[in-house]
C-alpha cells in the first residue's frame, strides 16, 4: 500500500465518522452561537465575548478532533488491523503521523468554521491576527496529538469513549474555554500550567499583537515532550504483545 493511498484512504473515513464529524465540528459551532449570539455585545475579562467563546470553542474542538485519532488507533488494534498493515511496506512513524494528520485536518475545518461563525457574529481581526490566532492553536495542538496516540495503544475501545470525552471536557474547563475559573490564587496557577489555557488564550494573544509569553511556550513544549515519550512507550509496549 502506498502512503499517499493509505493517507487519502484515512482522510475518507475520517470525514465520515459522524459521531467525531459532530463533536468536533457541530457540538462546539451550536455551543458557540448558542452563547455568543444573545451576547454578542457583551465582554468577558475586556475581551469581546464573541472572540473570547470563538477561541474557547476553537481549543475545545481541535482537541477533541486531534484526540480522536486514538479512537482509530484503538478500534484497529482491536480488529487486528495495525497488525497486519506492520506486514506491509508501511512505516510506523508514516501509519501515527497519517492518524495525527487527519486529527489536524479536522481541527482545521473546525477552527475554520467557527472563524467564519465569530466573523457573522462581529468578531473584527486583522489578517495578521487571525494567523497568529490559528498559528498558535496548531502548535497548541502538539500535545494532545501526542495524548491521542497514547490513549489508543493503552485504552480499549470500550472504554475510550468517557475516557477521551471526559479527559478532553476536564482540560477545556480548567483552561477557561467555557469562561474564566479564576482570577488569581491555586486554580489560576494549575489553569496556566496546562495547554488547554495558552489554546483559549490564543485569541487574546493574537488581538494583542504579540505571542504567548515564554510561560505559554514553555508549558506547551514540556506537555509536548513529555506525552510524545508517553506515546512512544505505549506504542512500543503495544507492539511489544503483538
Amino acid at each position: 500500500m502506498r502512503v499517499a493511498t493509505y493517507t487519502r484512504y484515512e482522510m475518507v473515513r475520517t470525514f465520515r465518522n459522524v459521531k467525531f464529524f459532530f463533536f468536533s465540528l457541530g457540538f462546539p459551532l451550536v455551543l458557540f452561537l448558542l452563547i455568543a449570539g444573545p451576547n454578542r455585545h457583551e465582554e468577558l475579562n475586556g475581551v469581546g465575548l464573541p472572540l473570547y467563546f470563538m477561541t474557547g470553542m476553537m481549543a475545545f474542538g481541535s482537541m477533541m478532533a486531534v484526540v480522536s485519532s486514538g479512537s482509530r488507533i484503538a478500534a484497529e488494534r482491536q480488529l487486528g488491523w495495525n497488525r497486519q498493515l506492520r506486514l506491509t511496506p508501511l512505516g510506523t512513524r508514516t501509519y501515527l503521523l497519517t492518524k495525527v494528520l487527519c486529527g489536524y485536518a479536522l481541527a482545521c475545518v473546525s477552527i475554520l468554521m467557527l472563524g467564519l461563525a465569530g466573523t457573522a457574529l462581529g468578531v473584527r481581526m486583522a489578517v495578521s491576527e487571525w494567523f497568529t490566532l490559528v498559528g498558535l492553536v496548531l502548535v497548541g495542538l502538539i500535545p494532545f496529538a501526542a495524548m491521542g496516540v497514547a490513549i489508543g495503544h493503552l485504552v480499549s475501545v470500550d472504554s475510550l469513549g468517557p475516557l477521551m470525552g471526559g479527559l478532553v471536557s476536564i482540560m477545556a474547563t480548567l483552561g477557561g474555554a467555557w469562561g474564566p475559573l479564576a482570577s488569581g490564587g491555586a486554580l489560576l496557577s494549575i489553569s496556566q500550567a496546562i495547554p488547554s489555557y495558552w489554546l483559549v488564550q490564543a485569541g487574546k494573544t493574537a488581538t494583542g499583537g504579540g505571542v504567548w509569553p515564554l510561560k505559554g511556550w514553555v508549558v506547551v513544549a514540556i506537555w509536548s515532550v513529555a506525552l510524545t515519550r508517553l506515546a512512544m512507550w505505549a506504542y512500543r509496549r503495544d507492539t511489544a504483545k503483538a
